[in-house]
């Protein structure tokens, strides 16, 4: 018998429409597996069984099943983005349980193109930390329970890399894409500003917020961004060689890389310059003034978010940093910083095609209860493990993780890889050749 949970998408909707299997048999073993793992993972808030069950029945029925490009393919969605008959809780008990009435517009496209949602996954309180925990669970690391899954679209990353749906839907507003892809081995891409779109809480963090694919090969995160942005990812008009930077250090003033990470970016570096690349070592002109602006943005977006909610429902962390994004949310709405960063980086990247980079600084953090934890204490971990990622969101340019390398402790290191506005297409032709000349293992080790 033919086992469908741990396939890729692509693989799985060609079988669907070509009718080798039926999309309930697809998603009943999905579901089972998610009955027999998610215990130890915690990657799921709530998982749809009954509905996921029937509406795959209907999507049997359907007249164009065998054009769906995802066709039959189980789905997981952050729990921030609004599912049909499903409450939305963004990781509080401060938010209402009121069942949505209406898809968020990047589900209602999962779905016409023949997805179906298996459930909400974790995140951290408002979505504000690269740690998921809260009172409605907590998403470890598939390669290793006793770490984080990262944040805040941890669940969604935890769910793909323990092989419980093969694509999932997540957002980055300061990382939270590409800080749980980095940690459970996976490939995303946060699309620069406008290509998907965006409708994630109060205003996006300013604009800095955009959904993108969680998923285990570049295929699948091509294919999945292809349906939530409404239009193919087509490849580049000359896929020559790329002039590519290569950096190692962090942004952040005072912020070091661990020596793997470094490491995984240095020989990424090396297979692209086999690969017919040209790369050199260049330091991006980051500002010192880098770390303030982050950390006000980073504030304001939540305090924007928490301001409708009562206050004595949320966590210490949450409630404090909300009280110091008020300070600074007249200030970001102006942007004036964030069009100075885009002015100062404009240049390099007139230079270079792209940038590669570690993604993060280190592994990811002891899972613990972290919203129990002091806010200076958090805000610490978070910066100190994950510094790399924040100037994308503010620039609002593409950035990509994509596994390479290995860990001391056995889970995959990962690199990030960084373009102008426009260049999805070719972050993931590099994407595509890393994985081929240097392919990762795609889910853990669980079974």
């Amino acid at each position: 018998m033919t086992s469908w949970a741990g396939r890729t998408a692509a693989e799985i909707a060609a079988a669907v429409r070509a009718k080798e299997v039926t999309p309930r048999e697809v998603v009943a073993e999905h579901l089972a597996r998610i009955e027999r793992l998610d215990g130890r993972i915690g990657a799921f808030r709530t998982v749809r069984a009954r509905a996921a069950l029937a509406e795959a029945e209907a999507l049997a029925a359907r007249e164009d099943l065998d054009s769906l490009p995802l066709a039959g393919v189980p789905v997981a969605v952050k729990d921030n983005l609004a599912v049909r008959g499903e409450s939305t809780r963004v990781g509080s008990a401060a938010t209402p349980e009121t069942p949505a009435e209406d898809d968020h517009v990047t589900v209602a496209r999962l779905r016409a193109a023949g997805a179906v949602v298996v459930g909400l996954t974790n995140v951290p309180e408002l979505c504000v930390f690269g740690t998921t925990e809260g009172v409605h669970g907590t998403a470890r690391n598939p390669w290793d329970t006793s770490r984080t899954a990262g944040g805040s679209s941890g669940g969604s990353a935890a769910a793909v890399a323990a092989g419980m749906v093969p694509i999932a839907l997540g957002n980055d507003g300061m990382g939270s894409l590409r800080i749980p892809a980095a940690n459970c081995g996976l490939v995303t891409l946060k699309p620069g500003h406008g290509v998907v779109p965006a409708g994630i809480g109060e205003g996006d963090w300013f604009g800095m917020s955009e959904n993108g694919p969680l998923a285990t090969t570049v295929e699948d995160t091509r294919l999945m961004l292809a349906v939530l942005a409404g239009s193919e990812v087509a490849a580049p008009a000359e896929p020559g060689a790329l002039k590519i930077a290569v950096s190692v250090r962090s942004p952040l003033a005072g912020v070091t890389v661990s020596a793997p990470f470094r490491d995984a970016a240095r020989d990424a570096a090396g297979v692209l310059v086999r690969a017919g690349h040209h790369v050199e070592r260049a330091e991006p002109p980051y500002p010192l003034s880098l770390g303030v602006t982050s950390l006000a943005h980073w504030t304001a977006g939540t305090a924007v978010d928490a301001a409708d909610l009562d206050p004595r429902l949320l966590t210490r962390r949450t409630r404090v940093h909300a009280a110091i994004g008020r300070r600074f949310v007249s200030g970001v709405r102006s942007s004036p910083a964030r069009d100075a960063l885009r002015r100062r980086l404009e240049p390099f990247f007139g230079e270079y095609d792209v940038l590669l980079t570690p993604a993060l600084a280190r592994r990811s953090p002891r899972s613990v209860a972290w919203h129990e934890r002091g806010w200076l204490r958090n805000v610490l971990v978070n910066t100190n493990y994950s510094p790399l990622t924040p100037p994308w969101n503010l620039t609002g340019w593409p950035a990509m993780a994509v596994p390479f390398g290995t860990l001391p402790s056995g889970a995959p290191a990962s690199v990030q890889l960084v373009s102008r506005p426009g260049r999805e297409s070719e972050l993931l032709r590099l994407a595509g050749q890393l994985e081929q000349l240097r392919p990762w293992r795609r889910t853990a080790p669980l079974d």
